[in-house]
């Protein structure tokens, strides 16, 4: 069984930076892509950023130039390093993994973790 363990939300001010982490636990699985989506109040859960396990990336049109995400494969981990925050950016924000773990293919999300940004 696959795990993910999500950290680093909070409250800040607009303009502000922040950095979410999530690293993902178990045995005997090999990890594919990493991401993470969020949901806003009122609003249907999106993706903010992927990465593919050879470090290619895709990001949403709203926080290109404002999120970098980054990986540690060794560590199984994904990074998402956010800057010049938006109210809204306030979500919460969900770690995403696409993984095997023969002989299954999985997708699995993280608890979640809340942003939240004041003007």
């Amino acid at each position: 069984q696959v795990q993910l363990v999500e950290s680093g939300g909070g409250l800040v001010q607009a303009g502000g930076s922040l950095r979410l982490s999530c690293a993902a636990s178990g045995s005997a699985f090999s990890i594919n892509a990493m991401g993470w989506y969020r949901r806003a109040p009122g609003k249907q859960r999106e993706l903010v950023a992927l990465i593919t396990s050879d470090g290619r990336t895709n990001y949403a049109d709203s926080v290109k130039g404002r999120f970098t995400i980054s990986r540690d494969n060794a560590k199984n981990t994904v990074s998402l390093h956010i800057n010049s925050l938006k109210p809204e950016d306030t979500a919460v924000y969900y770690c995403y993994v696409d993984l095997w773990a023969a002989p299954t293919h999985l997708e699995v999300w993280g608890q979640g973790t809340l942003v939240t940004v004041s003007s």
